[in-house]
């Protein structure tokens, strides 16, 4: 039997080319160490996404972020007070780079 994948999934899923894209924006570095003024940016990885996959979350452009490993594990699995505090910031750093930014189009719609 054939895997099917559903629409969801696919929907979620983070294609190269936006991969391409949010890397050339993010300059190939972490935002979260550029940011936090700790480093100019570990080198990371352009799949972290801002609303969750597990909460809908599109793989699109304004959706992903650029991380290296320890902040996205931070991003994903730290103190609510810690992922509330990189969720603002990263809002505000996707706003700066998407004029018409809005998190509702972020999430998967069924219809």
């Amino acid at each position: 039997m054939k895997y099917r994948s559903s629409k969801r999934a696919k929907a979620c899923a983070i294609p190269s080319d936006v991969k391409d894209r949010v890397w050339e924006r993010d300059e190939g570095r972490c935002v979260w160490c550029r940011m936090s003024g700790k480093y100019s940016g570990w080198p990371g990885m352009p799949e972290a996404h801002f609303i969750s996959r597990a909460r809908g979350g599109l793989g699109i452009e304004e959706n992903i972020l650029t991380l290296c490993r320890p902040d996205h594990q931070l991003f994903d699995h730290g103190t609510p007070e810690t992922r509330t505090f990189m969720t603002q910031q990263f809002r505000d750093y996707l706003m700066e780079h998407y004029e018409d930014w809005d998190e509702t189009k972020l999430i998967y719609r069924r219809h």
